[in-house]
């Protein structure tokens, strides 16, 4: 499916309700009971796998891995930042660890969340409520410059604005944004 709630091949939706096209928000519908996908978005599961745990493997998982590798391709020895530790944000530290990155900082308002991170990478943590100056500022100021790599997880145009902020001036700062904005 596109995301504008069609698959690619015909451009059709496979969904309706009274004759009426329902569409695919985000190109998924996982909250359908049943859903059509191309052969190459289908993943076999193991039966006796938890479904609480590999149902992680079908959105927020790939979510996050695939903008390290494949958008930003970061690179070993890299500082990256992450902001928001979610099920996305704690799979672009995997993925940036996996990469080799030298520092992943962790950007979150909620610091109960930095023991899980420290298990997916995260080096170091941020809270912006502890700061009196805007988030970007205090990276900067603690990265000699800026990063080399910044991933927003959350989907706030003003943390989208930040994570661009926190980048290297010039061409060197790489500014991925993955949340949607509400």
């Amino acid at each position: 499916a596109t995301g504008v709630g069609i698959m690619m091949n015909d451009r059709k939706s496979r969904f309706s309700i009274n004759g009426k096209p329902i569409y695919h928000f985000m190109g998924t519908s996982t909250f359908s009971q049943y859903t059509v996908v191309h052969d190459v978005s289908v993943a076999k599961i193991d039966p006796k796998a938890p479904l609480d745990k590999v149902c992680l493997l079908g959105c927020g998982v790939p979510t996050g891995l695939g903008p390290v590798w494949n958008t930003a391709k970061v690179e070993a020895g890299s500082i990256v930042a992450v902001f928001g530790l979610g099920t996305v944000g704690l799979a672009v530290a995997e993925g940036a660890k996996s990469a080799g990155a030298s520092r992943i900082i962790g950007i979150d308002i909620d610091s109960k969340k930095f023991d899980t991170a420290k298990n997916f990478g995260v080096t170091e943590f941020i809270n912006p409520k502890d700061h009196d100056k805007p988030i970007q500022q205090v990276i900067v100021d603690q990265t000699d410059g800026g990063v080399d790599y910044s991933f927003e997880c959350i989907g706030n145009v003003q943390v989208m604005r930040a994570a661009l902020e926190c980048c290297h001036k010039g061409v060197w700062g790489t500014s991925v944004i993955v949340g949607v904005a509400a």
